[in-house]
């Protein structure tokens, strides 16, 4: 048995080997080794020295698996596609990748770069060879370093006068990146010229550039250390030192990216709160450009104010394509006045557009839509952009205990964006970067459970969108309303409801009328440690209460219905770590939910319920079947609740994602959380929350594997159960119970989940 697998490993090596691809004299690059060898007073390791020094080295070789590289193979193996967008071509991008060869391997020019790289860091004299290492169909680039120990910054001096801009300089130097006694470093000098610049920027210094900077390093001080020596050069162009005003503020919004010339003069233009408007066709209000341009003339030139400008202008939807142009005043020619000119090309207005789309939701259904979408991105002049949307769809839940649980949809809706704080009786300006929206919509959804009722859903929101800075976004709905109606009950439905009363709660009318808040914190994209926040605030009833006074002994109705009234909280934390450079990282997330229906309500509207199990929660269980609780979900409860939730949830997953290549990654995973109730009127006592709810939190795990074909990810999770709250105390971890080869675990153990997206 050993012979035939030692047999079998040789063949698929024999078979992978890309040696006679390879062109007549060039062999595969395997990399590079970097010894390193050390002068008694250098402090760091050689792990840190060998790491600073790879960044210098190049070319980076081909990826290795088990001593074989197999994306070289795959791309010899698929061949050169005869189409660039063609399958094989995907195939050969995705699977494969180009062999780096012996022949780019430049280890003279490479060894120079690496001492450069040193010297830039301080670690003065040290000298670096290069060579080659060949076997057998491998080179591998072989340097020797001798390193000497980092010089550090002793003194830090501004060669200073008495000009204006020197004095800006000086105001600026509170946050410098230069510190004494820090190590020597060339890029943090290139940081901070390029800090003061951009700081210069803000005070009016338009025509100022990082290379009007200059710095002299004095490395004869001793004791291996430097002094730095600033100042600006002194053939600075004099517009470079001098801080400019803003004069004339024009904008041309029906540019046209074929003229020849940029049309600079405002004959023919409207005035409007000191902006000219070039617009003949009249095709957009003046109070478009005014609320979107952050700065007025006369002010000093500000490239914050100017790049806002930009981004809102941009961020209006309207426009196609948005320029700016910077011009010194021609009056005078000592002047310090700047003309600024927007040319800004259109979108088109209208467009129209059919979508199919496929989704799968938090309890496990999967489904497909159909859509059609009307667009008009200036509908009332003022950069409003209008919606009309009409859908269809149909979903199924994927690995539910009882099939038939198939639901249609049949919609639509019509909204609107306006790109301001739009509040009667106000008017809100503000100057920030990111332009605030308020969106209007009104909808209605028909919904068909198969074989049982219809829901129809009417909805209407009034919500404000605005982002402090570009991690933050925070949205305020002041009125977020919904009505619900049950139709087309069937006798079907009405047969079980005389088993169990509770059913009746899937076709009980009822309105939601209230004001919810969310605020989001997203880390940067790239960055190695991303932790997002995310609260959640939802006030239903209280004006409707007071409008109504409920006094308790009967409930209260608008639109003839009875209207919920709860307050929802939700909380929740992604923590992301990247654990090598090869994409492999640790993801988690933690959410809390805490929903209290009271006085109108006894529960919560099951639209606002709290859900557990399924393709995005805990994995080893599929959709309602678990929770709330200790309560275990009959086959009945499975097929006739639109959704079995819980007044309060608990989330927490862990996954650890690792890319097999373009095309492939896989994800190991554990997920843990329950649902509970506030009370026992649906589930009775055993979904109650208790003081033992952390006897009764449910445990998942298993492995994932992740399809990204750019467009669209498609990800395949099977998740096994290793705690079942409902089991009895004592008996809730099955790690015993597990038992691949037992047909009949398998069939009620193993969920197979399909879904679109990563899960968190």
């Amino acid at each position: 048995m050993k012979k035939l697998l030692y047999i079998t490993i040789l063949f698929f090596f024999s078979a992978c080997s890309v040696q006679k691809y390879l062109p007549e004299g060039e062999r595969l690059y395997k990399g590079a080794t970097i010894k390193v060898t050390k002068a008694p007073d250098v402090k760091q390791r050689n792990k840190t020295l060998t790491s600073l020094m790879k960044t210098a080295v190049s070319p980076r070789p081909n990826k290795f698996f088990l001593g074989q590289p197999w994306k070289v193979w795959w791309w010899y193996k698929i061949g050169e596609p005869k189409r660039e967008k063609g399958l094989k071509a995907f195939l050969r991008n995705r699977l494969g990748e180009p062999p780096v060869l012996s022949s780019r391997v430049k280890v003279e020019s490479t060894a120079e770069n690496i001492q450069s790289l040193m010297d830039n860091n301080g670690y003065f004299k040290t000298t670096v060879q290069g060579d080659t290492n060949n076997f057998s169909y491998f080179t591998k680039a072989v340097y020797t370093a001798q390193v000497k120990a980092q010089y550090s910054i002793k003194d830090i001096t501004w060669v200073t006068d008495s000009s204006a801009i020197m004095k800006a300089i000086q105001r600026l130097r509170g946050r410098s990146l230069l510190r004494k006694g820090n190590a020597y470093n060339l890029d943090n000098i290139k940081a901070e010229r390029e800090r003061l610049d951009l700081r210069l920027k803000t005070r009016g210094y338009y025509y100022f550039n990082p290379d009007y900077l200059m710095s002299y390093v004095d490395s004869t001080v001793g004791d291996k250390k430097v002094n730095l020596y600033l100042n600006i050069k002194k053939d600075v162009p004099k517009d470079a030192r001098t801080a400019f005003r803003i004069n004339r503020i024009t904008v041309y919004p029906n540019y046209s990216l074929t003229s020849e010339t940029l049309d600079t003069s405002a004959v023919g233009a409207t005035m409007y709160e000191g902006i000219y408007i070039k617009d003949s066709l009249k095709k957009y209000k003046p109070s478009l450009f005014a609320r979107s341009i952050t700065y007025d003339t006369g002010s000093l030139y500000n490239s914050r104010s100017q790049n806002a400008s930009l981004n809102r202008l941009i961020s209006l939807g309207t426009f196609k394509f948005v320029k700016n142009r910077f011009e010194k005043d021609a009056n005078g020619k000592d002047s310090n006045l700047l003309n600024v000119y927007y040319y800004l090309t259109p979108a088109p207005k209208k467009s129209l557009q059919g979508q199919v789309d496929g989704f799968t939701k938090d309890n496990n259904f999967l489904g497909s839509q159909v859509s059609i979408n009307f667009l008009n991105r200036n509908a009332f002049r003022g950069g409003e952009q209008l919606t009309i949307k009409g859908f269809a769809g149909f979903e199924t839940s994927f690995g539910d205990s009882l099939k038939g649980n198939n639901n249609f949809r049949l919609g639509g809706n019509v909204g609107i964006r306006l790109p301001r704080y739009e509040i009667p009786f106000f008017d809100i300006r503000e100057n920030n970067f990111y332009q605030p929206n308020t969106s209007i919509s009104l909808g209605y959804e028909w919904y068909r459970k198969n074989l049982f009722y219809s829901r129809n859903a009417f909805t209407a929101n009034y919500e404000f969108t605005w982002k402090k800075d570009v991690r933050t976004q925070f949205r305020l709905a002041p009125i977020s309303l919904a009505y619900i109606r049950a139709t087309g009950v069937t006798d079907s439905f009405y047969k079980q409801v005389a088993v169990n009363p509770s059913l009746l709660l899937n076709i009980y009318d009822e309105v939601t009328l209230g004001t919810t808040f969310n605020f989001t914190y997203t880390p940067r994209p790239r960055a190695k440690n991303k932790l997002l926040y995310s609260l959640g605030i939802d006030l239903s009833g209280n004006v409707a209460g007071l409008l109504t006074k409920n006094k308790g002994y009967r409930q209260s109705m608008i639109f003839g219905a009875p209207f919920a009234q709860f307050v929802k909280l939700d909380l929740g934390t992604n923590f992301t770590r990247r654990l090598t450079q090869k994409g492999v990282e640790w993801a988690n997330r933690l959410e809390l939910g805490i929903g209290i229906p009271y006085a109108n309500s006894k529960l919560l509207p099951f639209a606002k319920q709290y859900t557990i199990g399924g393709a995005s929660s805990i994995r080893g269980f599929s959709t309602r079947s678990l929770g709330p609780g200790t309560y275990k979900p009959s086959a009945e409860d499975q097929r006739f609740f639109q959704i079995i939730g819980g007044d309060f949830r608990l989330l927490a997953n862990t996954e650890l994602r690792t890319p097999f290549s373009k095309l492939l990654s896989g994800a190991v995973f554990v997920d843990a959380g329950n649902i509970w109730t506030k009370d026992t009127i649906v589930f009775g006592p055993k979904s109650k929350l208790t003081k033992d709810w952390f006897k009764e939190i449910a445990v998942a795990g298993g492995v994932g594997l992740r399809v990204d074909l750019s467009f669209l990810l498609l990800r395949f999770d099977l998740g096994i159960p290793f705690r079942k709250p409902y089991l009895p105390d004592g008996d809730r971890w099955v790690f015993n119970q597990i038992d691949f080869a037992s047909r009949a675990w398998r069939r009620e153990n193993l969920v197979f989940n399909i879904a679109i997206g990563l899960p968190f």
